[in-house]
């Protein structure tokens, strides 16, 4: 098959698991063609069968704002005409599946259009009353739509209405990268002394309650010694500091910043704590689980269908500080049921999110959307 492939290329999980799809069906023989408006991080060095199509916007004195969405659109039709491709897959719905029907209207129906939810293009811009009925129009006109977990396919139809078939399909972790990694020397400058790990990855948004992760290491801190890596950056990340600085922990908290390959120092962590509002799915959990790292969450989105409760990590309310201070205590105490929880998430990671068989479920859905219209 021939694959447009169309995603947000900078640091984001969208853009990882489009990327990390992309090089997956590369693999198995498939033509697969980014079309985005930067070569996403993923993609440094050379892939057999990975073309890139860059979207480059012009600016004009009679734009206020460059049409990136119409520049968008008339790329992915130049490269489906002149690669010959059987579809585009679009991660998000707006604007990219707005901009693969504008495309698809030029080109002609041959052309499919796969569109996958991811979560902020629902749980955010789903609330946006300006934006909503484009959303659902964008999702209306796929060929094809998926969507990251059940939690996002029950949002998605309750606050679009949306009628059309939405498919599960959840995403995935590559375990030939993510895996337990020998870290120990690495591990020794953060933590001196044995000092138990807990880490917190996120974008820093006021949706992944940042200021949860220092109420929660704070008990722990009073309980034993312990260390708390943070990785990300993000608007909420001042509001860290300042209380990290009140709590008086700045000799045991470390910032390592944006990371683009997280798989390298996921394995330095005993915990990832992830106190999320909202969360459509949750893939720093699943890689943290691929690694061995047993996961301390809240009961947000599509996170119950990652993380099994009391199997590979433990589940708390949304805003319940102290039951995800004494589950992270739980855990860093009890070296048996710690043991058990980190066989239980490589385990589940290998067994339910394998890169191999989410690959082949996108295969198989790409390859009966062809056959319907032959």
């Amino acid at each position: 098959m021939k694959i447009g492939i169309t995603c947000y290329p900078s640091l984001g999980g969208s853009g990882v698991v489009a990327t990390e799809l992309g090089k997956l069906l590369a693999e198995r023989g498939h033509q697969v063609h980014f079309i985005t408006s930067s070569m996403p991080f993923r993609l440094s060095k050379f892939h057999p069968n990975i073309f890139y199509h860059e979207v480059e916007v012009s600016h004009y004195d009679v734009f206020k704002y460059p049409p990136y969405d119409l520049t968008l659109a008339n790329r992915m039709a130049q490269v489906a005409r002149s690669e010959k491709l059987d579809l585009l897959h679009v991660h998000y719905a707006v604007p990219h599946a707005l901009c693969a029907y504008l495309a698809k209207q030029m080109v002609g129906d041959h052309l499919k259009i796969v569109t996958t939810l991811h979560g902020t293009d629902i749980t955010v811009l789903g609330y946006d009353s300006s934006l909503s009925s484009l959303i659902r129009f964008g999702i209306e006109q796929s060929d094809l739509v998926t969507a990251v977990s059940h939690d996002l396919i029950r949002e998605t139809k309750e606050l679009l209405h949306v009628e059309k078939q939405i498919v599960p399909v959840y995403n995935f972790v590559d375990k030939r990268r993510y895996y337990p990694k020998e870290v120990s020397e690495i591990r020794r400058m953060f933590a001196p002394h044995g000092e138990k790990i807990i880490m917190h990855i996120s974008n820093f948004r006021p949706v992944k309650r940042t200021p949860d992760v220092i109420e929660v290491f704070d008990r722990v801190r009073a309980q034993m010694p312990a260390k708390l890596l943070l990785i990300g950056e993000g608007p909420d990340l001042s509001m860290v500091r300042e209380k990290i600085a009140e709590k008086k922990l700045e000799a045991d908290v470390h910032f390592l910043g944006k990371q683009e390959d997280v798989a390298e120092v996921i394995s330095l962590a005993d915990v990832m704590l992830l106190p999320s509002e909202k969360e459509s799915f949750g893939l720093v959990a699943l890689e943290a689980m691929a690694c061995g790292v047993p996961v301390v969450a809240t009961v947000a989105g599509g996170l119950p269908e990652v993380v099994l409760d009391g199997v590979c990590g433990f589940l708390r309310p949304i805003g319940d500080v102290a039951g995800l201070a004494e589950k992270t205590l739980l855990l860093l105490q009890d070296e048996e049921l710690y043991a058990r929880f980190s066989r239980s998430s490589i385990e589940r990671s290998c067994e339910t999110f394998c890169h191999e068989k989410i690959t082949t479920e996108y295969e198989t859905l790409y390859l009966e959307l062809l056959q319907q219209s032959r």
